[in-house]
């Protein structure tokens, strides 16, 4: 998936209020969106090296969006909002070696009474159907290794309950962790972090939830899928 413009280097500087970024470019200090509203832990240091694209839209009131924050020399996308593009990217490419046999028939797909699952998926041969809740993951404590969640996040534990519940009304149900972060070598949940959310997935990998990790790669034009990664599970 490319960016929207090319990418532009600069330092961070520091982010508050949640969505907003202060970033030092060659000559001059730029307000950008962040769009990753969670904890983004060792992400925020001052002095970090980002990347941000300047946006074709006129009207917008931030110019600039920070799309990419390097740490120990490996370069994460804190973009949430390019995630399931990706995903679509790489479904409709046939990428993803799991996913090769569905067809993506809508984005967003509601299931139950308070839930939508980010693809609703269909097989044409065997008319099977399943759907699909993609995850980003830009958590990195370890050298090589990625961690979800960067927080507590009740709604990631709902929809691994509700992933369960459509295996039991008869859909595949697939949890997907886009790790958009270089070199990643293996991937795990964060007890620690969430204790709530790493009981129910344990259940949903009982509940024959299927789970795919993969991580991403980097061009000065995007973001795409690179490499299956190992999930390591106490």
């Amino acid at each position: 998936m490319d960016f929207e413009n090319e990418l532009i280097p600069g330092v961070l500087i520091k982010r508050y209020k949640r969505f907003f970024v202060d970033i030092k470019l060659k000559n001059k200090t730029v307000t950008a969106h962040c769009p990753n509203p969670g904890s983004m832990i060792k992400l925020l240091d001052k002095g970090n090296p980002v990347w941000i694209t300047k946006s074709k839209n006129k009207e917008r009131k931030l110019k600039y969006t920070l799309q990419i924050i390097e740490v120990d020399n490996v370069k994460i996308c804190v973009n949430t909002h390019i995630t399931n593009k990706i995903v679509q990217e790489s479904i409709n490419k046939g990428l993803i070696k799991e996913l090769k046999s569905f067809q993506i028939i809508r984005p967003e797909k509601k299931f139950g009474k308070d839930t939508r699952f980010d693809f609703f998926l269909y097989n044409n041969k065997t008319e099977k159907k399943a759907f699909l809740e993609v995850k980003s993951v830009s958590l990195q404590r370890k050298t090589k290794h990625a961690e979800f969640p960067d927080s507590v996040t009740s709604r990631g534990k709902k929809h691994l309950e509700n992933l369960i519940s459509a295996y039991e009304q008869g859909y595949e149900s697939y949890l997907m962790f886009l790790i958009q972060m270089e070199k990643c070598k293996s991937f795990s949940i964060a007890s620690d972090i969430d204790p709530k959310y790493y009981a129910v997935f344990n259940n949903a990998l009982k509940k024959n939830v299927n789970v795919l990790c993969y991580d991403c790669k980097f061009s000065n034009k995007g973001i795409e899928i690179n490499k299956k990664i190992d999930l390591l599970n106490e």
